[in-house]
């Protein structure tokens, strides 16, 4: 049963590192889209004088996430390690086990017992460990939903300040369905790691 759950974490971890990993690049589009919307809110002048603040806006949001998932990798990183140790330490235990049976009726069989409760609290304080980690990562996760919320707000507005640009519309609405489908992209990769994350959680 331990087994099943430990491959489980090794393949949810993969799974949201897969996720952080397009979560950045989509937070890259967004600054590259910030830029090209401000060298087009430049040239049109007066005509897109309300979108220049939102490309502002735009690279702070994309700045933030990257920031954000950049953090959360290393939290990553550390369930993976964990994953590493907690199954390293449940096969240290399982050995310990064998031969203890096997050594029951040995002189010196007693011997053993020392080294298999070092090894289970060894498991067991990874597991705990990992639990913190997931809990911490869950709460970041959460946090990168808050720039890709505000990202579909700003590309609403950016689609109403396009609108009064002139012959400049079409590319200033470009710059907002790029956002609104770069931060749709992000919420949807997001909640598949905290899905994921949900799941071996609760899979003890």
């Amino acid at each position: 049963m331990r087994m099943s759950s430990n491959k489980s974490q090794f393949v949810a971890v993969a799974s949201i590192a897969a996720e952080l990993s397009a979560v950045m690049e989509v937070a890259k589009e967004i600054s590259l889209a910030a830029a090209n919307a401000k060298a087009i809110a430049f040239r049109a002048g007066e005509k897109a004088k309300g979108f220049q603040p939102i490309t502002d806006f735009i690279n702070e949001l994309a700045k933030e996430t990257i920031e954000l998932v950049n953090n959360i990798n290393e939290h990553a990183l550390k369930l993976y390690r964990l994953t590493v140790k907690e199954h390293r330490m449940s096969e240290a235990c399982k050995r310990f086990e064998k031969v203890a049976v096997s050594a029951s009726s040995a002189p010196y069989a007693g011997s053993l017992t020392q080294s298999l409760q070092q090894a289970r609290q060894r498991r067991t304080d990874c597991r705990r460990q990992f639990s913190l980690h997931v809990s911490e990562l869950l709460a970041q996760l959460a946090d990168v939903m808050h720039p890709a919320r505000a990202a579909r707000v700003i590309a609403a507005n950016s689609r109403i300040e396009a609108s009064q640009a002139g012959e400049y519309l079409q590319s200033l609405q470009a710059v907002a369905e790029s956002v609104d489908h770069a931060a749709q992209i992000i919420h949807d990769k997001v909640h598949k790691c905290r899905s994921a994350l949900t799941m071996i959680s609760t899979g003890d």
